[in-house]
């Protein structure tokens, strides 16, 4: 009686051990791949699932984006600059079925497909793209890699370029010619605003010439503004027929005293 016992304890314990292996629980973000005796037979989940006690195998594949950091590359660029580039790529399964079939280790294969996009495609670029036009290589980037993986079931969602790194001497040669670009525009700045200024006196002047009533004006503007300052002398030339009139009127009425004024010439 006592053996018939054991042998029910321990049937019932191998029941429940194959009820519990047979018994899965899958995520939202989650589905399964079932085999049965090594042929796929279907995809399964979320929510809980059934397997076939001993004949099915279950693998489970992520459907959330994945964020992979692809390590720094050393790439030479098309004007033979040597740079140093570290990107993130994030891709997602579309397809787990083909995840897990058509491809062994699809993290592996991807990442290694990411980082050997890089190096070709910037290699085509050259130094000064690679610095400024980030965002038509980042496209570029993403549809090539996302081509090679789309037979995986993986889609590729965008590929960002982190960080460019240039030898020193690189990056002194491109800050000297940073700075002669900037002298170079205060020079053209400074030789525009210098040949406006010419441009305007230069109708200021025949605007001038024409008028001889704006001209005194101008004249005696002028003698204002030097006698604005303390302790200032202002000689005001007079025109010869003025000072001639001058000379006549002195002597015609006798109120001389011997001196004569005299026209400077």
């Amino acid at each position: 009686m006592t053996a018939v016992l054991v042998v029910l304890v321990v049937l019932l314990v191998l029941a429940l051990s194959l009820a519990a292996s047979s018994v899965r629980v899958l995520r939202e973000y989650e589905r399964g791949v079932v085999f049965r005796f090594g042929r796929l037979v279907a995809q399964k989940g979320p929510g809980l699932v059934f397997l076939m006690p001993i004949a099915d195998r279950m693998v489970r594949v992520t459907l959330r984006t994945i964020t992979h950091a692809i390590p720094p590359q050393d790439v030479i660029t098309r004007d033979n600059v040597p740079a140093r580039v570290d990107a993130v790529a994030y891709f997602r399964v579309v397809d787990a079925d083909a995840s897990v079939v058509d491809i062994e280790d699809y993290l592996r294969a991807t990442s290694e497909i990411a980082k050997t996009t890089l190096r070709s495609v910037l290699g085509k670029a050259e130094l000064d793209s690679l610095l400024s036009d980030r965002e038509r290589l980042n496209e570029d980037l993403q549809r090539i890699i996302d081509d090679q993986t789309e037979p995986w079931g993986i889609k590729v969602l965008t590929v960002e370029i982190k960080d460019v790194g240039i030898p020193q001497d690189m990056q002194r040669a491109m800050a000297r010619q940073a700075e002669a670009e900037r002298d170079r525009r205060a020079k053209v700045i400074d030789a525009e605003a210098e040949f406006q200024a010419a441009a305007r006196l230069a109708e200021a002047a025949e605007v001038l010439s024409s008028s001889q009533a704006a001209m005194q004006l101008r004249y005696l503007q002028t003698l204002a503004e030097v006698g604005k300052g303390q302790g200032s002398t202002v000689l005001l030339p007079l025109p010869l027929d003025v000072i001639g009139s001058i000379a006549r009127g002195v002597g015609h009425n006798g109120r001389g005293n011997g001196t004569s004024i005299a026209p400077l010439d």
